[in-house]
């Protein structure tokens, strides 16, 4: 879009959910914008014009990235979204500059050299993403959620340094400095409000819109408050599994029906999975392991049957100390920082040896920590030696490794929760998320990364997150007020499938295909005899190898639709 004065042209994507008062607030400043519809693409490049960058940016509440070209000053400024909910990549061809949502639009551009970066790899088989700024590219990177560059015409070659206009380690700063200091009900009472506020803002919509509804705590509290404002029935969506192990259909239903929500599930079989298996390449333009994006995609592809826009729960686990982790870590460093290192370390060399259980092998890999910090690293890696796989490479740093990047916080599990909001979520769950949504032509919403949330968040005690070894008191709180308990208490399932029983059976020819020994030595990316081994271990029953495996899985399956 470009500005009626001709100067500024605008491409962008996402959501504004506040832009009428921004809009609002430009007509009372100023007069002389000639508006010409309704769009808060417009109403962005308004503000830009009126107010620049870091002023709008920092009025917006929204999902989104852009590209600003300044006809004047040749100046281009590219931005993302505070959370990273919307994708934004950037580098250098043949002189020029380029920029995309999605990876796959650069293979457009004729002789772009699209040349694996070895280093990004090796990353990628620790975490099974690829954290910003880092991309499966050479010389094509991520801008980071919340930050924005500009680039001069003039200078195409030098590298921008992108500059923040909001940080989590800001919001933990700023928490901290003035916390929270109400009673319980007071804090319960403010997280309704902020919910309730970003709910009726992502509501907007001239199109169909629902939700995911899982039956856990996040997204029922998300589906409560819209239906607490909505004047109809909400539309509601589940998938359910025929293997009861991985089964919550049946939770979110009587969430439903308590709530009145009109709702959808589907069951989907193994077969329906299995058959996505080959698009994934495609739909994740990057290598991407994480194996709930299977019934991820097929919730998407069932609620754009009847909506256009869907808001989630997702975020929850991060902000209020969901994650399992949270509440067992800090025990088992304690007990073993209290053997020296060195004894550990020798424990740890005896372990993989012997006929183990999984876990006492997880124990193996993580026993040799240096501090609370490698602990966690060690214990969220899937593979923890990544140059030992990766042929020619070697690991870049990334927040989870890099000191100088951690805030200052008051407790391991508030490190904890401040190291996956800034890498796990932006570079996995969101990417998950908005990739299964886009190849279905469908926007998700997320209410619960409105970043007012997120620093409320950081504002209240960890007693109001974890209390009593269960995560996100606080939010469970706000959900009570709307839904029995009973409907909600039990233990968590996650979003998952059987993925090592499917390599075992019916994905084993494809994997035995892009596993092949003499494939790997002539594909040149993998040293072949770890993997076979953790191939044999798996398919022979020894050890569920399913993480590690599907790694290499994706980024053999990226490599060959490459």
């Amino acid at each position: 879009m470009e500005s009626p004065c001709g100067r500024y042209v605008l491409v962008f994507n996402g959501e504004i959910y506040n832009h009428r008062e921004i809009r609002q607030k430009l007509e009372c400043e100023q007069q002389g914008w000639d508006w010409r519809g309704h769009a808060d693409t417009e109403t962005l490049l308004a503000s830009f014009a009126a107010r620049g960058i870091e002023d709008t940016l920092t009025a917006c509440v929204g999902m989104f990235a852009f590209a600003l070209w300044d006809k004047q000053t040749k100046q281009l400024t590219l931005g993302r979204d505070r959370a990273g909910e919307k994708p934004l990549y950037y580098g250098w061809h043949k002189g020029g500059f380029v920029f995309t949502s999605e990876l796959k639009a650069f293979k457009a551009l004729p002789g772009f050299e699209s040349e694996v970066n070895r280093d990004a790899l090796a990353i990628f088989m620790r975490h099974q993403y690829i954290p910003a700024p880092h991309s499966i590219y050479k010389n094509v990177f991520k801008l980071p959620p919340g930050h924005y560059i500009h680039l001069d015409a003039r200078s195409l070659v030098d590298r921008p340094v992108p500059v923040p206009y909001w940080t989590v380690n800001e919001s933990i700063k700023a928490g901290g400095e003035s916390p929270f200091q109400g009673a319980d009900a007071n804090a319960v009472l403010a997280l309704e409000n902020l919910l309730m506020q970003s709910v009726s803002g992502q509501m907007l919509a001239d199109v169909p819109l629902g939700a995911f509804l899982s039956g856990g705590v996040d997204s029922s509290v998300v589906v409560a408050l819209m239906q607490k404002q909505a004047t109809r029935p909400v539309k509601t969506f589940a998938i359910g599994f025929d293997d009861p192990r991985y089964n919550e259909a049946e939770h979110a239903a009587a969430v439903a029906r308590h709530l009145g929500t009109d709702h959808t599930e589907l069951y989907v079989s193994a077969q329906d999975a299995l058959d996505l298996v080959p698009r994934l390449p495609s739909i994740y333009c990057e290598p991407f392991a994480d194996s709930s994006q299977l019934p991820t995609f097929l919730v998407n592809k069932m609620a754009k049957q009847h909506v256009t826009v869907a808001l989630s729960g997702d975020g929850g686990d991060e902000l209020f100390g969901g994650y399992s982790p949270y509440q067992f870590a800090p025990k088992y460093w304690r007990l073993l920082s209290k053997v020296p290192r060195p004894l550990r370390a020798a424990m740890a060399g005896v372990i993989p040896r012997s006929p183990a259980p999984d876990k006492f092998l997880k124990l193996a890999e993580v026993m040799a920590a240096r501090s609370k910090e490698d602990f966690y690293r060690l214990m969220m890696s899937h593979w923890t030696q990544p140059e030992m796989l990766v042929r020619n490479a070697c690991e870049p740093p990334s927040v989870l490794s890099s000191p100088d990047l951690w805030p200052k916080t008051d407790s391991y599990e508030h490190w904890m929760m401040a190291m996956e909001t800034q890498m796990y979520m932006p570079d996995d769950i969101l990417v998950k998320v908005d990739r299964a949504a886009m190849a279905n032509s469908l926007e998700t919403r997320v209410p619960l990364l409105d970043h007012r949330i997120i620093e409320f968040a950081w504002q209240l005690p960890l007693h109001m997150k974890i209390r009593e070894g269960k995560g996100k008191w606080v939010l469970r709180e706000v959900l009570y007020k709307h839904v029995p308990r009973e409907l909600i208490e039990r233990p968590k399932k996650g979003f998952s499938v059987p993925l090592g029983d499917w390599l075992r059976g019916p994905l084993r020819d494809w994997a035995e295909a892009l596993l092949d020994e003499q494939r790997l030595q002539a594909e040149g990316y993998f040293y072949p005899a770890p993997i076979r081994n953790a191939w044999q271990q798996h398919i022979k029953g020894r050890r569920d190898n399913s993480g590690k495996l599907w790694s290499v899985l994706m980024f053999q399956a990226w490599l060959e639709a490459q």
